[in-house]
């Protein structure tokens, strides 16, 4: 039986976990973990928010996906917005889910994040 979502991966090019870290870390607010030392030899980087995790793997042929995307659920999600746009992200506002404010934006290799917040009635 599934009792929790443990942590998403997305893909990135070689080379740009400096530009990962910048983003995740500085734009988001996020953490960067240490991986596994069998596995850091692979490159990449995660980080961490609370109990959310997000892992970004090296991939040889990296393509960004155009549709797949996690979501991050926010508080305050107008002053998260504009901490995204003061640090030069994208933020594209989205009403198309009901009782949910939300946005997309992409990290600096292009992966598509989601960002909501549920509102009130």
């Amino acid at each position: 039986m599934i009792a929790a979502m443990d942590h998403v991966q997305l893909a990135a090019p070689a080379g740009s976990e400096d530009a990962l870290r910048a983003f995740y870390v500085d734009t988001l607010g996020m953490t960067e973990i240490p991986k596994p030392p069998v596995l850091a030899t692979r490159g990449g980087c995660w980080f961490r928010t609370g109990p959310v995790q997000l892992h970004l793997g090296i991939e040889a042929e990296f393509r960004p996906a155009k549709k797949a995307h996690p979501g991050l659920r926010v508080t305050d999600i107008e002053a998260f917005a504009a901490r995204l746009r003061a640090h030069g992200a994208p933020v594209q506002w989205d009403g198309d889910l009901s009782g949910h404010r939300r946005f997309f934006s992409h990290d600096p290799v292009g992966n598509r994040l989601e960002f909501l917040e549920p509102v009130d009635g």
